[in-house]
């Protein structure tokens, strides 16, 4: 699999880490994809596709050149056995059977991604949120729209062979929202590492011999000795089946063996803030899933930052991060939403357009804020590539602090949030919709409220809720 994998992806660093604790770049290249000078950001997807982004616009307006799409976020493609237990379970996903030729990822055409666009596939979305349920030996727990289930490796594996993403995330036993216990975390190793053999076994037995899909391994967020057992496997017998390094946790990068410290290293989600993502690129992480630019169009703000740092030094303050369009202030403003900015929202439109489609809860002034705020990732992100290439990174770096404070506060209400983008809250917790119908109850002749059920209420409970008249 190795030679197979090495005219798959290649990386290169062009200034490389005199000490582990040094920022680099590189340039990671995928055959038959744009190549990716690094660090820089891979898009954060939900159902396939960037929010508030058609591809078409995607591909026209922006510079994005690696997406992430998630099983856990992709119940309309991925297997209905895993996720709805219901009487579907002999029903073939769409993605499975969608035609595509043999040098083609069904996933791709699926999602209508561009070809030049690297397409990496993972386990559950960024950023994740806490399952009510723990992980087994062979599968970890997931949030889906249509309630929490289990993703087993045999199904997560299979999905890899038929999907054929051009990056495969190794699936990791990592608890979010709470940290694991010492049992815990001496079985996390041992399950990535049993999970990330069948993986690479599953991926080596393709028909024709040629896997298309690369392998990145995880690097657990614990502490190197609590992994020690993995990490020698990972750079003793799997080394030459592993193209990369997924991490949940920057700090992680100290627990990279020697031997795996070339590989490419894909940070997942940690990094929420401009000022993270310069800290971790200080510890040599070369790729970022950035879920802050989402987080800030659907706030509706306008993100306004520039590395390294142009302002003045006698600042009294420091600056904000970015713009709150729904300010009435803007209501007559026709300037654009950055005087210097080259992306598309600012070249053809102003600012109170922009807090007028905000009011009107039109979805369109989401999409102008999506395509600046990503404009604005990128001249972060390739300024950080120059500040490191001249040498000058930690200096500018710690005037980028002095200069940009944090986002502004939300201020309107954003685009609506799918159900299971919530946590969870148990039983007997509050229900984050209102409800919304309230229609005539022939019974009682009266309007009667109507009362949603959850999987907690049983059928005794609902009664009482709708018709107190009843109970005695």
């Amino acid at each position: 699999m190795a030679g197979h994998l090495s005219k798959l992806v290649s990386f290169q660093l062009s200034r490389p880490q005199s000490d582990k604790d040094e920022p680099r770049v590189g340039r990671l290249t995928f055959k038959g994809r744009s190549p990716i000078d690094t660090p820089h950001y891979v898009a954060v997807s939900s159902r396939g596709a960037v929010p508030h982004l058609s591809q078409d616009m995607m591909r026209d307006n922006t510079s994005i050149r690696a997406l992430y799409t998630a099983v856990e976020d992709s119940s309309s493609y991925w297997s209905p056995q895993v996720i709805e237990k219901s009487s579907h379970q002999s029903q073939v996903p769409p993605a499975f059977n969608f035609p595509a030729s043999p040098d083609e990822s069904p996933l791709r055409k699926f999602i209508a991604l561009q070809k030049d666009v690297l397409l990496i596939l993972g386990t559950r979305r960024i950023p994740p949120l806490p399952c009510a349920a723990s992980s087994t030996s062979s599968a970890i727990s997931i949030i889906t729209s249509l309630g929490f289930g289990m993703l087993e490796y045999t199904d997560y594996a299979e999905a890899i062979q038929k999907l054929r993403p051009d990056i495969a995330l190794g699936m990791g036993d990592v608890l979010f929202g709470h940290k694991p216990g010492v049992k815990r975390k001496e079985a996390m190793g041992d399950r990535t590492l049993a999970w990330l053999k069948e993986l690479i076994s599953a991926m080596e037995n393709e028909e024709d011999g040629t896997p298309r899909t690369a392998l990145f391994a995880p690097i657990l967020p614990i502490e190197t000795e609590q992994q020690t057992y993995y990490l020698h496997a990972l750079q003793d017998e799997l080394k030459d089946s592993v193209s990369g390094l997924v991490l949940y946790d920057s700090a992680s990068v100290d627990a990279i063996p020697e031997s795996l410290r070339g590989l490419p290293r894909l940070s997942l989600g940690d990094a929420t803030s401009p000022h993270k993502l310069l800290d971790a690129m200080a510890l040599g992480i070369d790729a970022f899933t950035v879920p802050f630019i989402t987080d800030a169009t659907d706030a509706g703000i306008a993100l306004d930052f520039s590395f390294p740092a142009h302002s003045d030094t006698n600042l009294e303050k420091r600056l904000s991060l970015g713009i709150d369009m729904w300010s009435s202030t803007f209501v007559n403003d026709v300037s654009p939403l950055l005087t210097d900015c080259e992306c598309y929202t600012c070249k053809n439109h102003h600012r109170a357009f922009v807090q007028h489609l905000l009011n009107a809860k039109e979805m369109l002034g989401w999409v102008l804020l999506q395509l600046h705020n990503h404009h604005i990732v990128d001249g972060f992100f390739a300024g950080a590539r120059n500040s490191i290439h001249n040498g000058s990174f930690k200096g500018d770096r710690a005037m980028f602090k002095k200069t940009y404070a944090a986002l502004p506060a939300k201020t309107g209400q954003g685009p609506r949030v799918r159900g299971y983008q919530f946590r969870s809250e148990g039983k007997g917790g509050p229900r984050k919709n209102p409800i919304a119908y309230r229609p005539l109850d022939d019974g009682n002749k009266e309007l009667a409220k109507v009362i949603l059920p959850s999987p907690d209420d049983d059928a005794e409970n609902l009664e009482q809720q709708r018709f107190p008249e009843k109970v005695k």
